[in-house]
């Protein structure tokens, strides 16, 4: 194995060539072979177990034993070698490590001597470090406490200022009075006020206002420093001072905004609003509004007084419309001066802390009736009025950020806690369930009565009626509550399968022949198959009514909702429709089933054929009997009938005849199949006593052979009824051979050679 990173050693000169094939032998030289490469014995990461099993799988483990021995004597020649080579220098060796000890002796001394220069280095720059925390400390403490002395100093100097300031108040409303004093023997207007008056007493007002600003500022700056020092000495014994501040400047301020209200100074107003906002507060300014302004507008429209009633009685409406000239005549300009955009009087709230708060005391107070449910009219009236009236007071919020702020105001949502709109929604339900409870609990079918001519789109039965009125007061505007339209939803699919479940529940009363019908079922029991029609009409209108105009209405009325809720509704209300079309085939098997025992009360008379040929000697019949003509008739008249015409379809009206005519002609042929059934087994049975009375007798057997038997008679009079019954048949619309049952019963008694052919 030929390792291409380690050097290859030139062959000695003179040694013979080796052949190329004695890869394993003894060498021939003194050099190992290429696959040993003594280098690797060298590397750092050496290891003799992976090196051997990495040979061993083409050199023999004795070869490789033998090599290495090799290598070792080779290794010690090398070693007598150079020791021979160099032997003078190795043996002076020894001689030249003389005196070794003293020598590090003497260079020891310097170490050490350097050693202790670098400790004491050390220790006096720890200690000069040391030193130097402790000054930083020191003066860190130095500059906190004459932060703490600025902030007390500066603490004093407001109070001072305040106080200063204050002092100043006095002599500005003096000079007010003296401004307006001086002007007294000027001319005056007709309210007994000069216009100098008013020009200098609005100048002193903004002056005084102006100045209360000013203070206000500082009054902010000495809360921020109190922050800031709390629990400190000095400003403990100042707290009495401040307070004294405090109060002397709402005072003054209220004194000066209420000035300014009556006489509607905008710029004094202005700046007492600021300056009510630089104290944080704007409760006292919406308060002074409140009492000042609003409460006594308020108090014209609704009085306080218990038992006191506006010419309105307990309605709202009419005592918005006043309050809303109010607000435009007395209130606006303080609401724009409010919204005054980049002025910071956005943190005040006077449309829900002044107007909207009064506004509920008032009512409380003056007309504590229009929030109870109990009167669910005035109560709804009352309720849109007042989400009107906020939808105005909303008008003023400049932005929507604003909106949210004044719906968000615990004085709204109070305003909103007071309309118990789950009281009235219950109240609703009570209402309108009822009255289609009521409607379905009679026992008979009721027509609805009108005065006019009833026409074919109009509903017919009030239970009917009464379903659509219903339905259509869950979103009329006198019932409706939109935040409550969910539930309205709700009431209006349990109204329809309210419905749905009388109709079925009566149905299937009627299909099991129950003679004591449970409560709301009665009606099915005693109704006439006419009557059915109503039903089916009214169903067919209802179902059109609520997937068409209803469903739009709703729809509309609930436009500004997502289109998944949208889709949502459509699909419930169409849902609620189908539930009402999925009742016509059990009304129109109802109309079918009654038409059918009519019928078939005809039929049974085709027991009478056998009294008629049994034992008697009558030919053959030529003609259908009698009852043939009568099996047809109820079926005939009620299709005839002025209802059917009136209020069925033509497809409605062919449904219900196809549907009669298989069921008629289904127990046509079980009765005449069992007729014939009897028949021929009574033939057998007198055949058998025949013949054996015969033999007794000793006479022929054959006397009889080729007389016509009354099965026969029977089954040729069947065959003739059955041929007419066809005809009458085809007369309504009705091809008796498309009738399964039809064609069984021709085959039972026609005569065997016109059994394959339905002829008439």
């Amino acid at each position: 194995m030929t390792d291409l990173h380690s050097p290859q050693r030139s062959p000695t000169p003179g040694a013979p060539p080796r052949s190329a094939t004695d890869l394993f032998g003894d060498p021939t030289d003194a050099n190992p072979p290429q696959w040993l490469n003594p280098p690797l014995f060298l590397s750092d990461d050496f290891d003799a177990e992976t090196y051997i099993s990495d040979l061993r799988t083409f050199v023999p483990l004795d070869t490789l034993r033998s090599e290495l021995r090799s290598h070792l004597s080779s290794l010690q020649r090398d070693l007598v070698d150079l020791i021979n080579r160099d032997y003078a220098d190795f043996v002076s060796l020894s001689t030249k490590l003389t005196d070794v000890d003293a020598a590090v002796v003497r260079m020891r001394a310097p170490l050490l001597e350097i050693r202790h220069k670098i400790s004491t280095f050390r220790e006096a720059v720890e200690s000069s470090l040391s030193a130097l925390h402790s000054r930083l400390k020191q003066r860190a403490d130095a500059g906190e406490a004459r932060e703490v002395l600025e902030l007390l100093l500066d603490t004093f100097h407001v109070v001072s200022k305040v106080e200063k300031l204050i002092k100043e108040l006095p002599s500005a409303a003096t000079n007010l009075a003296n401004g307006i004093a001086n002007y007294a023997d000027n001319g005056y207007l007709s309210n007994g006020v000069s216009f100098q008056h008013t020009e200098k007493g609005s100048n002193l007002r903004e002056t005084q206002s102006m100045h209360l600003e000013r203070i206000a500022s500082e009054m902010n700056r000495l809360k921020f420093y109190i922050a800031h020092a709390q629990n400190m000495p000095f400003i403990e014994n100042m707290e009495k001072r401040i307070q004294n501040a405090s109060s002397l400047l709402d005072t003054s301020l209220g004194h000066t905004l209420v000035d300014g209200l009556e006489h509607r100074d905008a710029n004094a107003v202005y700046n007492c609003l600021r300056a009510y906002a630089a104290i944080d507060n704007t409760k006292n300014a919406e308060d002074i509004f409140r009492s000042t302004v609003v409460a006594p507008l308020i108090q014209k429209v609704i009085p306080h007084s218990l038992g006191v009633s506006g010419a309105s009685g307990d309605e709202l409406e009419q005592d918005y419309k006043k309050i809303k000239q109010y607000i435009v005549a007395d209130c606006k300009f303080l609401l724009d001066i409010s919204s005054t955009e980049n002025s910071g009087l956005h943190v005040s709230s006077f449309l829900a802390n002044s107007i909207l708060k009064e506004i509920h005391s008032t009512i409380q107070k003056g007309k504590p009736g229009v929030f109870s449910p109990g009167r669910p009219t005035e109560f709804l009236k009352n309720y849109k009025a007042s989400l009107d009236f906020l939808a105005y007071l909303e008008g003023y919020c400049p932005s929507r950020s604003e909106v949210l702020k004044f719906r968000s105001e615990v004085a709204y949502t109070d305003f909103m806690k007071q309309w118990n709109v789950g009281v009235y929604f219950s109240l609703r339900f009570q209402e309108i369930a009822g009255a289609l409870d009521s409607a379905l609990v009679v026992a008979s079918l009721v027509q609805t009565s009108s005065s006019e001519e009833q026409r074919p789109q109009d509903l017919i039965l009030k239970q009917s009626a009464t379903l659509l009125k219903c339905l259509h007061s869950c979103w009329s505007d006198d019932v409706l509550v939109l935040s409550c339209s969910d539930k309205f939803l709700r009431l209006s699919l349990q109204l329809l399968s309210r419905y749905s479940s009388w109709l079925s529940a009566g149905l299937a009363a009627r299909k099991a022949g129950n003679t004591s019908p449970s409560p709301g079922c009665e009606w099915a029991i005693s109704s006439a198959s006419d009557d059915f029609v109503f039903i089916i009409h009214d169903l067919n209108c209802l179902a059109e009514e609520v997937c068409g105009a209803y469903l739009a209405h709703v729809l509309e009325l609930l436009k500004s909702c997502s289109t998944e809720v949208l889709d949502f509704v459509k699909q419930s209300i169409l849902q609620g429709a189908k539930s009402l079309k999925d009742l016509l085939p059990l009304v129109i098997s109802a109309i079918v089933e009654t038409i059918v025992e009519r019928a078939v009360e005809d039929i049974r008379q085709l027991k009478g054929i056998t009294a008629t040929y049994r034992m008697t000697n009558k030919p053959l019949p030529v003609r259908h009997s009698p009852y043939v003509s009568g099996v047809l008739r109820p079926l005939k008249t009620f299709l005839d009938g002025e209802r059917a015409t009136t209020y069925l379809t033509k497809e409605l009206r062919y449904e219900l005849l196809q549907g009669a005519a298989f069921k008629i002609t289904d127990r046509y042929y079980e009765l005449a199949a069992d007729l014939v059934n009897v028949a021929r087994k009574t033939e057998s049975s007198l055949q058998k006593i025949r013949l054996g009375a015969q033999r007794r007798a000793g006479a022929s057997s054959d006397v009889s052979d080729h007389n016509i038997s009354d099965t026969d008679k029977i089954c040729m009079q069947l065959f003739l009824d059955i041929q007419e019954y066809a005809r009458n048949l085809s007369s309504l619309g009705i091809d008796a051979a498309t009738i399964p049952s039809y064609r069984s019963l021709w085959q039972c008694v026609a005569p065997s050679e016109r059994q394959n052919t339905i002829s008439l």
